[in-house]
């Protein structure tokens, strides 16, 4: 799935002969194609800014023997990774169990294009492989189809869909939604809201009105891998709107870099909950920042 780091590392330090001392002038030269390769690898450079300076303060002044630099360089560049990633949380399905007043109330935020209402289909899923219920609120009532697109899903998870005409207000559908989950017992609703460019404003404010109304457990935002630098971008514009608390990042199967990944979670300071890996239900798999870190290094 991923790997162009790890091949791109081996190219730079295959050109280091002997045993080195990593000065300042040598270690520069160094982390300068090594920038270059976090870049092409789609890390944003904000991101890149900082797994350098932690490169330099890990490694200046060592003294490496050439069969030694590339793992040298690989564990130091693994704990500047993992350290962007937060601490692993309670996984979803324990966390919503847990919640003593139902539902567990999550709303799915993004940009157009990133798989979102597929995603929420997947989550329902899951639920329901766990003996957990769940509810859709479609509040996407912005986007033509997003409705229909929805209740295919409904249909074939047998999951109940509240819905209003196309062009109603987002929030009232969603407020709906949890108060026929609150009436039926059901564990979780999962809201679908209009999968808005991060730049339209007045889409912004709907969304964040959406938020205030039915004050959710969580807000996930949901990603693309093949976005790259434009990633980070929209991770904060969506931060700094509604409270994100974790992101699922779609499109994984297609991304052999990985740079998406580390440029949202620096971006939000929250965790990935999860990888999309393909169109099935079955194709959610939760994600690990060991592993992650592993895949592309190793």
């Amino acid at each position: 799935m991923f790997g162009f780091i790890k091949n791109r590392l081996s190219d730079i330090t295959d050109m280091v002969q002997g045993e080195v001392v990593l000065d300042e002038d040598r270690l520069d030269r160094l982390i300068y194609d090594f920038e270059i390769i976090l870049l092409e690898s789609d890390v944003a450079f904000e991101v890149c800014n900082r797994l350098k300076e932690n490169l330099k303060e890990t490694l200046q002044g060592r003294k490496v023997k050439r069969a030694e630099l590339k793992n040298t360089m690989k564990e130091s560049l693994k704990a500047g990774i993992l350290e962007i990633f937060p601490a692993k949380q309670k996984n979803l399905v324990e966390t919503i169990r847990e919640k003593s007043q139902k539902p567990y109330i999550i709303v799915f935020v993004g940009i157009n294009g990133t798989g979102k209402t597929t995603t929420i289909a997947k989550v329902a899923h899951l639920l329901k492989k766990s003996n957990m219920s769940s509810v859709f609120a479609a509040s996407d009532t912005f986007r033509a189809g997003a409705i229909e697109q929805l209740e295919v899903h409904a249909k074939r998870l047998d999951v109940k869909m509240i819905r209003h005409d196309k062009g109603a207000d987002p929030a009232a559908v969603a407020f709906d939604a949890i108060e026929h989950a609150r009436a039926h017992g059901k564990d979780a609703v999962l809201i679908d809201t209009a999968g808005r460019m991060e730049t339209n404003v007045n889409l912004l404010d709907e969304l964040k009105k959406v938020v205030r109304v039915t004050n959710p457990d969580m807000v996930l935002f949901v990603g693309d891998a093949l976005t790259g630098n434009a990633a980070l971008d929209q991770a904060e514009i969506f931060s700094s709107a509604v409270p994100i608390e974790g992101t699922i990042l779609t499109k994984a199967d297609a991304d052999v870099k990985g740079g998406s990944a580390i440029s949202i979670a620096y971006a939000t300071k929250r965790p990935i909950l999860f990888l999309g890996t393909g169109q099935e239900y079955e194709d959610l798999m939760e994600f690990d920042p060991e592993w992650f870190v592993n895949e592309i290094l190793n």
